[in-house]
This record gives C-alpha cells, sequence and structure tokens, in this order.
C-alpha cells in the first residue's frame, strides 16, 4: 500500500497541512491507515509527523476533517519544541499509529492515569531522517509512559524496517546494545524539553524505566481497542473527526468530497537526501 502527501500552504503558517494520499486520493491519517503494515509479522505502520532534528511541532489533527498533519499552535501562535542542550529539535522521527487512541475515559491500571485523547506517540530511532506525511513500516521495541498534567502519554520506541540494523534489533535492551546511550537521551528529553517554556520537568511511570517488546505490544493492542470502540461509536466521538475514505461506515466520505477538504494542495513526492549526512554514529560500546 503505497502513500503520498498533499500539502496546503506554506510551512511555518497557521493555514499548513499535510493531507496523505493512497493512490492519489485524500485518506485520513488517523483513521484509514491500517494499523498493521504485516500484522502476521508485527510490523506497523507509522505516520512521520516530525522528522529528527526538527523543531516545529507537527500532529495529526483530531478536529479536521481526515485528519490532516498541521501545527500544534498556543494562544494563536505556532508552536516550536525548544533546543535543550545538547538536543537540537527531536532527536527521533516522532509520529503516531494509525487506528489508534488514547482514552481519556480509561485510567490504565499501571500508571494510575487516564488516556491523553491523542492516537498513540512513536519515537522512530532509524538513522534515516523521515518527513512530514511519511508511512513508515516500524518493529516496535518498547515503550516509555511520560506522565503529562495527570494523563499517560505513550512514547512508543521503534526502528524502520528498512533500517540496517533492524534484523538485529526486537526488544528494548537491542536498543542499548546497539544504540548506547539513546534511551537514556530520550528519558532526559522528554523530562526537560518543557523547561525552557517555564514549565516544570515531566515526569515518568515506572521510574522512567523503558518496559519491553512484548508490553508495548500489549499497550499498543489496548489504544487500537479504543480506537475501534470510537470510531464504532461505542465511544464520544464528538470533538474527534471521523470521516473517512477506506472504511465504509456511515462516515465514509467519497473521492469527490475528500478532494474538496484538501482543495488547493500540492501533491509532493517523497524528497531526495543523502541519509549518509544523518546516519547516527554510536561510539561508546558500540557493536555496530
Amino acid at each position: 500500500m503505497s502513500f503520498t502527501t498533499r500539502t496546503v500552504g506554506q510551512p511555518d503558517t497557521l493555514d499548513y497541512r499535510v493531507f496523505i494520499e493512497k493512490n492519489g486520493k485524500p485518506v485520513s491519517a488517523f483513521h484509514d491507515i491500517p494499523l498493521f503494515a504485516d500484522e502476521a509479522n508485527k510490523i506497523y505502520n507509522m505516520v512521520v509527523e516530525i522528522p529528527r532534528w526538527t523543531n516545529a511541532k507537527m500532529e495529526i489533527s483530531k478536529e479536521d476533517s481526515l485528519n490532516p498533519i498541521k501545527q500544534d499552535t498556543k494562544k494563536g501562535k505556532l508552536r516550536y519544541v525548544r533546543n535543550a542542550f545538547p538536543h537540537h529539535g527531536y532527536i527521533w522521527n516522532y509520529g503516531a499509529l494509525p487506528q489508534t487512541w488514547e482514552d481519556p475515559s480509561q485510567t490504565n491500571s499501571d500508571t494510575k492515569c487516564v488516556g491523553d485523547n491523542d492516537p498513540i506517540d512513536v519515537c522512530e530511532i532509524g538513522e534515516a531522517v523521515g518527513y512530514t506525511g511519511q508511512v513508515k513500516q516500524v518493529k516496535i521495541l518498547g515503550v516509555m509512559a511520560l506522565i503529562d498534567e495527570g494523563e499517560t502519554d505513550w512514547k512508543v520506541l521503534a526502528i524502520d524496517v528498512n533500517d540496517p540494523l533492524a534484523s538485529k534489533m526486537n526488544d528494548i535492551e537491542d536498543i542499548e546494545r546497539y544504540m548506547p546511550g539513546l534511551i537514556h537521551a530520550t528519558n532526559e528529553w522528554f523530562r526537560i524539553y518543557k523547561i525552557p517554556d517555564g514549565k516544570p520537568e515531566n515526569q515518568f511511570a515506572f521510574g522512567g524505566e523503558a518496559k519491553n517488546r512484548e508490553y508495548a505490544t500489549e499497550i499498543v493492542k489496548e489504544t487500537a481497542d479504543a480506537w475501534a470502540g470510537l470510531i464504532s461509536g461505542k465511544s464520544d466521538s464528538s470533538k474527534i473527526a471521523i470521516a473517512n475514505t477506506l472504511l465504509n461506515n456511515a462516515n465514509t466520505i467519497s473521492e469527490a468530497a475528500a478532494d474538496e477538504v484538501a482543495a488547493g494542495g500540492v501533491k509532493k513526492a517523497a524528497p531526495v537526501t543523502d541519509q549518509s549526512l544523518h546516519k547516527w554514529f554510536f561510539i561508546s560500546g558500540s557493536k555496530i
């Protein structure tokens, strides 16, 4: 299944939108892209919202029809992540798993906090820098549980299946084996990234421990079940746009209607990038 992007407006503006397309027709980034690329082999689809090294806080819009990716705002101003030394922007390709939802009405038995009302977040740790709207195929390696203003904000750790290290990495301990220091850096990044904006340090459940792949896949399953309840109407969807083009349910809209939603957009080919310039080099204890 091949996906491309269609952009509306210019980056770093309030009207900028990135729609995802399948066969040239807009689809919902939240609802239409399957969670699994290959369920038998536990390969997931991930929607890249924020490429590594960038600062604009892009996210799948829950409120807009077909859920394009747009830049988050606060008090009418575009939001950016500050550079908290020694980090620059986001230190992974950051995005979400489609067809998942962290239900704000359900309390997790381990974290004792409710969900944050978003698709579950993913930190993709491979060497290639992605682009906004890219649909990557990833392996899940583990998960961390950020506690944000009383809500559980899961952070799935995953790697692009096409990464040179993907065949060697199958669980959380492999991250430290092949990318020593990255789990610590990830914990630090999430703890401190709001401090430059005058907010307190973030907190984690489990003392900041990253849970293993088995635990992570169970959490993803819970969020997928929650999404199924959302899209079927069993959960309150009054504040979430559930229009789609592929699910063949009561909220499916026509291709013509979808084109109208994304009117004025420009189709974008995947950028050509010399990825060797962005490769991570993990020196201490490296077994690459």
